[in-house]
């Protein structure tokens, strides 16, 4: 069932106050409902708040947490920090794009992965590490990495 980006956005500032200060928690919410920011709210948003639409645009490319564009349903993150690097990071990055034939920012064309990196997890005795959706593989090799996405298929 597709939602209707216009009528969403408008049930999103329909009990918020007018107030700039509201740009990130209606962003917020809008990315949980949508899993992306469509272009289409964030205009409805901008003209809600008042604000420029590059202003919008702005504060959502500025946060990570932010998507401009649809992801999967799974989301593959791959730590590159340094413990990470050097017991194998690299090695696990590049066995998750060959599985999934994509590259970090990429999502899959049926649209079931996104593959993202992260700088650091904080889990660097567990090093390397990869996270689909919110669960955390440490110790990671490449035929772990096989095992784990074959779940995720």
């Amino acid at each position: 069932m597709e939602l209707d980006i216009a009528k969403e956005s408008e049930r999103i500032t329909a009990n918020c106050s007018r107030d700039s200060s509201n740009l990130i928690p209606i962003l917020q919410e809008a990315q949980g409902k949508f899993g992306y920011l469509p272009a289409e709210a964030m205009q409805k948003f901008a003209r809600f708040l008042k604000l420029p639409e590059s202003t919008v645009f702005g504060v959502s490319t500025f946060y990570a947490q932010f998507k401009l564009a649809p992801t999967g349903r799974n989301k593959i993150t791959v730590c590159r920090g340094t413990a990470c690097h050097v017991r194998g990071g690299v090695r696990i990055l590049r066995e998750v794009e060959r599985q999934l034939g994509i590259k970090p920012g990429e999502t899959t064309n049926d649209m079931e992965n996104t593959l993202e990196t992260i700088a650091c997890f904080g889990s660097c005795a567990l090093a390397p590490v990869m996270v689909v959706d919110k669960n955390v593989y440490g110790r990671m090799t490449t035929t772990r990495v096989a095992q784990i996405l074959g779940k995720t298929k």
